[in-house]
């Protein structure tokens, strides 16, 4: 602890940042951008500093295309020019232009430093109490580390069971889709991504999800009272009534609503992926 805050002259902690962002943690992502990326560029030899000339050539270019949408022509020809174009625009963007170019910033970057830029941004997103964090390369509004680690654990170990994978990977952009999200449809591939598992661990390809817990419950692996629960607040049944289909037919469905099954949907993906392969905590 900083001695101000010890004295009670500053702060020991921020309520959580969602849909906003403050000076420190703007500052912290933009040195993400530059100690990962901007510090680090190369040039060709011989050649003059010009940016497409450098390291980050590529980068550059696809930011300007996808994310300004502006001229490529109109890019600065000398890098340290470019860097300051950058710097300006960031210093006065709105908090979700900076999230939208962090994210491309992840996507764009040089592959061999994108992982270690999604960790400078998540270890500052997370110092800063920001609403969000990076996962699966895509900034996701779940604000607890054990929440983060269940999807990321999900989607990351579902390695062999590619379906569910897909699912829970298009549930998380389906909910964090910021000009036209699609609640409903994330809370369905999330509910998918189980029956997928479910499905394939049981052997039988044709099998309802039903019919898939009850083989694994019946080989020992699924305690009755665990299928009971989980079939009970998923709404695993086909009928009409099931709560399944109640939740979907609700006519306003929040984030809240996405984030919640996408968290659970997770955890039960990646406990069926525990049984199956005999692991334990």
């Amino acid at each position: 602890m900083k001695f101000s805050q010890r004295v009670g002259k500053t702060t020991t902690q921020k309520l959580v940042q969602r849909e906003s962002i403050d000076d420190d943690l703007r500052i912290s992502l933009w040195n993400a951008v530059t100690v990962v990326y901007l510090d680090r560029v190369a040039f060709k030899q011989r050649l003059p500093r010009y940016t497409r000339y450098s390291s980050l050539q590529e980068m550059t270019k696809k930011l300007w295309l996808h994310l300004f949408k502006k001229p490529v022509d109109q890019i600065p020809l000398n890098f340290s020019d470019c860097k300051m174009t950058l710097r300006k625009w960031f210093f006065q963007a709105e908090w979700y232009e900076i999230f939208d170019f962090i994210e491309a910033c992840a996507e764009f970057g040089p592959e061999r430093l994108q992982n270690e830029f999604v960790a400078e941004c998540n270890f500052y997103l997370g110092r800063e109490s920001s609403a969000y964090r990076f996962i699966n390369n895509q900034l996701s509004e779940i604000t607890s580390e054990e929440e983060i680690e269940e999807v990321e654990r999900a989607i990351s170990g579902a390695m062999n069971f590619s379906g569910a994978k897909e699912h829970l990977s298009r549930a998380l952009k389906l909910m964090n889709d910021r000009t036209d999200p699609d609640f409903r449809n994330s809370i369905k591939e999330s509910i998918s991504a189980v029956e997928s598992v479910a499905i394939s661990i049981s052997g039988d390809n044709k099998a309802t999800l039903g019919k898939a817990l009850n083989v694994i419950e019946r080989e020992g692996n699924l305690h009755a009272a665990l299928k009971s629960a989980f079939s009970s607040l998923y709404g695993y049944t086909s009928d009409e009534g099931g709560i399944r289909h109640a939740l979907l037919k609700e006519s306003v469905l929040r984030k809240a609503d996405a984030r919640f099954m996408l968290v659970s949907c997770s955890s039960f993906v990646n406990y069926l992926i525990e049984l199956h392969e005999g692991q334990s905590y």
